[in-house]
């Protein structure tokens, strides 16, 4: 059986759990993180030096970074579906996840701490950069009903936990249709719906 050690409410978390509920395979989730004060201890980071959620331990492995876990969970469970084996295909999935590393997630951490404070000191730029990555998004989507394709992969489970929030921000954010119909079929998944239930 997995065990995933991090806090409900982490968008990280939440993508390992999407996977893991998607699959059905049995999993243990442990409340971790710093709140927790529990992730700086010496057990912790001989799992995971970066002091940091999620770590998914599976026997004798550790893994951290949610995106590795991603990959190694689909790769262990044989799930060709969500993380293609022909090399093309696979690419597809690793650019939008890589995308959302490199180009999403810096500006939903921006906007995650803007919208915690007074609408007057919130970064003038926060809600434009918020819109142009969601733009990039939704002219994915409008091609196809998932982002890496026609079928769900580790690039809908790896984004679907952040841009349910990134949406939600208070920037007075433009529509997104293709990215709120995708949302839409997100959410009529059990799976996506237990693993953010959290917040």
């Amino acid at each position: 059986m997995y065990k995933l050690l991090g806090r409900a409410t982490s968008g990280n978390v939440q993508k390992v759990l999407f996977l893991l509920e998607e699959l059905g395979v049995p999993y243990e989730r442990l409340d971790y993180g710093r709140q927790y004060e529990n992730t700086t201890t010496a057990e912790y980071l001989a799992m995971n030096p970066t002091a940091k959620v999620p770590t998914l331990v599976d026997g004798d492995v550790s893994i951290w970074e949610s995106h590795a876990i991603l990959r190694y969970v689909a790769s262990r469970e044989k799930a060709a579906a969500l993380y293609p084996v022909d090399l093309a295909a696979r690419s597809h999935v690793d650019r939008w996840m890589d995308w959302m590393l490199a180009s999403l997630n810096p500006v939903f951490m921006a906007g995650f701490r803007d919208a915690k404070k007074p609408e007057a000191e919130r970064g003038a730029d926060t809600g434009k950069n918020l819109a142009a990555e969601l733009k990039i998004l939704d002219g994915q989507l409008a091609r196809t009903p998932f982002i890496a394709g026609h079928e769900l992969t580790l690039a809908d489970m790896t984004l679907g936990p952040v841009v349910r929030r990134c949406v939600a921000m208070p920037f007075g954010l433009p529509a997104f249709p293709h990215v709120a119909a995708w949302l839409e079929r997100m959410n009529a998944r059990p799976a996506f719906v237990k693993a953010t239930a959290a917040g």
